[in-house]
């Protein structure tokens, strides 16, 4: 279990690990229905809308900010997991039963996309900060790494499943999968081993109020410079959901087991690219810089593909980029954030991930309507150029050489 995998060698980060792996590719099963579902049934092939659920799944990270990184310093995170599992377990059985009933509506789907954004805006940064509970200081970068790779070979399994359950049976059991998936998370839980997980000093995350965690940033320069490039790729360029189903059903007329296969083949760069990031001693600002500008190419490259399989293959190289991106800016802020404020600064990433879909996915969506989905992937490829042009403006800046977390 030494290098890549060494994080496995814990047996509450084992535990941890499988039962996350199986909740992710429901979650994955889950998101790929949606845009299916809202694309292609609820609404005439509108990329809009897409955009609209996507505001509303995501934007609740945003508006909570205060209160979702002052829970996750102040309580225990175990605790609200078991919680925003649980909730979000409920809301997927929800929607999948108002599905097969045949009772759904755009506006249900809203409704329930804002629900869950709400509750996951709790569960992040208490599951991301988790980590270092379950491995220590020494592993976090590993634990993040492989956190992300479960996540991504999830997304690999479960937007090809999705598809398949969709073609047969329809969006409404897809839902219903996601929600017994949630047992496994809950059951993983329950089995940690709470005299081994790496305790913190409570008094410490009660320095400071809400507001704490901004004032923590702003005076941080290298933390300034990874969020915004964390703000310009997220609002712009990860809107894989509207690039990928537009793409497909547009450009490309395929079906729903085409549109599957094309999220999986994406995830194959991202859990390429999650393993990448495991394998670093420590992450660099540089190397992140060089994932956004090869996400910038990536991006133009596949908004000029001339058809489905060339697309494909550009969205494997596109997943290793944003994968590497996202997962490198965990580990830096991560490691280089004082214990006390990690889980408000964490937060705020998050915040930023998660939050920054509102403003940017109705734009592309409109763009894709509009001008039509090549114009989006356009969108999405400055989004990388600029955020590479602001990581090399920071290392400009820099009068000394950078320390071994900065560089």
């Amino acid at each position: 279990m030494k290098g890549t995998f060494r994080s496995l060698r814990s047996y509450n980060y084992r535990i941890w690990a499988a039962g996350a792996l199986i909740s992710n590719v429901g979650t994955w099963m889950q998101r790929t229905a949606q845009d299916w579902l809202v694309l292609t049934q609820l609404t005439n092939e509108n990329a809009t809308a897409v955009g609209i659920v996507m505001s509303l799944q995501f934007g609740p990270a945003l508006l909570l900010l205060p209160l979702t990184g002052y829970a996750t310093d102040h309580f225990d995170r175990r605790k609200i997991l078991f919680v925003t599992q649980t909730s979000m377990g409920v809301l997927a059985l929800g929607l999948g039963l108002l599905t097969l009933s045949g009772h759904a509506q755009l506006w249900h789907v809203y409704l329930f996309a804002f629900l869950l954004g709400s509750v996951s805006a709790f569960d992040a940064p208490a599951r991301q900060t988790f980590v270092s509970e379950l491995v220590g200081e020494a592993d976090l970068t590993n634990a993040v790494g492989l956190n992300s790779t479960s996540f991504n070979a999830a997304r690999m399994i479960g937007p090809a499943v999705a598809g398949l359950l969709i073609a047969s049976t329809g969006t409404g059991w897809v839902f219903l999968i996601n929600a017994i998936s949630y047992v496994a998370v809950i059951c993983s839980l329950s089995m940690l081993r709470v005299d081994q997980l790496h305790g913190r000093d409570r008094r410490v995350g009660m320095q400071g109020g809400l507001l704490a965690g901004f004032s923590y940033v702003l005076g941080r320069p290298d933390l300034k410079a990874l969020l915004l490039m964390l703000f310009l790729l997220g609002t712009f360029g990860l809107n894989f959901p509207i690039f990928i189903s537009t793409m497909s059903v547009t450009i490309f007329h395929a079906g729903a087991r085409e549109y599957g296969i094309l999220t999986s083949a994406m995830a194959i760069g991202s859990v390429t690219g999650a393993l990448l990031a495991a394998t670093q001693a420590k992450p660099r600002i540089s190397r992140i810089a060089a994932a956004a500008a090869i996400f910038g190419v990536g991006c133009g490259v596949a908004a000029m593909a001339p058809g489905y399989g060339f697309f494909g293959a550009v969205l494997v190289v596109i997943g290793v980029s944003a994968q590497t991106f996202t997962t490198s800016i965990n580990s830096v802020v991560q490691l280089s954030t004082e214990v006390g404020m990690r889980g408000r600064v964490m937060a705020i990433l998050l915040a930023i991930l998660m939050g920054a879909t509102p403003l940017g996915a109705p734009l592309v969506g409109w763009v894709a309507d509009v001008f039509g989905p090549r114009w989006a992937l356009a969108v999405g490829a400055a989004s990388g150029i600029a955020a590479a042009i602001v990581g090399l403006r920071y290392l400009r800046s820099l009068r000394q050489p950078e320390t071994e977390v900065q560089r």
